[in-house]
């Protein structure tokens, strides 16, 4: 194999490479469409654990879904009865369904770590959890951006070393054809 068709080789290969895996599939081959990436940020959370029970709590604004499982199997706890404390403050909490409750907050969290602690009553176990939340929005909103350009920028700087080396031999390679056709034409019949 030649050295100007493995630098070929190599760069289609990463021109491949940067292709969506939609655009080499056949027929048959397309598994419809990707599923929606979900925008913006993530809502925070806490999780307060002991040996029996597990709790998650996610806030959305001044609500907060409660999702409440068996630490050693992950199910949803029957007829438990929760009580909830975040910052010191008691917090009203109403129950869905099996393991999942509500509750919502009489004001928003100040921004900071917040202790949250759980009284879990279920049959003849009762259990004291503990965690905390913490909520810093400024700090999750520029992450993901940067990040991708970045990837981008060293991606188009890979792409454009390739294409670079692919130019330059393919310019060593004519120049040296052009010398070889100048010998063959100096030389005479003896």
């Amino acid at each position: 194999m030649t050295l100007s068709s493995a630098f070929s080789t190599l760069g289609l290969a990463l021109l491949l490479g940067l292709l969506p895996p939609t655009a080499l599939a056949g027929a048959g081959h397309d598994h419809g469409e990707a599923p929606a990436a979900a925008a913006g940020t993530a809502l925070p959370r806490f999780a307060a654990t002991s040996d029996l029970f597990e709790l998650v709590g996610v806030l959305d604004g001044q609500k907060i879904a409660l999702y409440l499982d068996h630490a050693g199997d992950n199910s949803p706890v029957k007829d438990a009865r929760l009580e909830l404390d975040i910052a010191g403050t008691s917090v009203p909490v109403t129950r869905v369904a099996e393991g999942e409750f509500q509750a919502t907050l009489a004001a928003p969290l100040a921004e900071g770590v917040s202790p949250v602690t759980a009284t879990v009553a279920a049959g003849n176990e009762t259990d004291l959890l503990a965690g905390e939340i913490d909520l810093h929005p400024a700090a999750h909103t520029e992450a993901a951006p940067a990040g991708l350009a970045r990837r981008t920028v060293l991606i188009a700087g890979a792409v454009a070393a390739v294409l670079l080396a692919l130019v330059a031999v393919w310019g060593l390679r004519r120049g040296r054809a052009a010398r070889i056709g100048d010998n063959q034409r100096v030389g005479g019949a003896a």
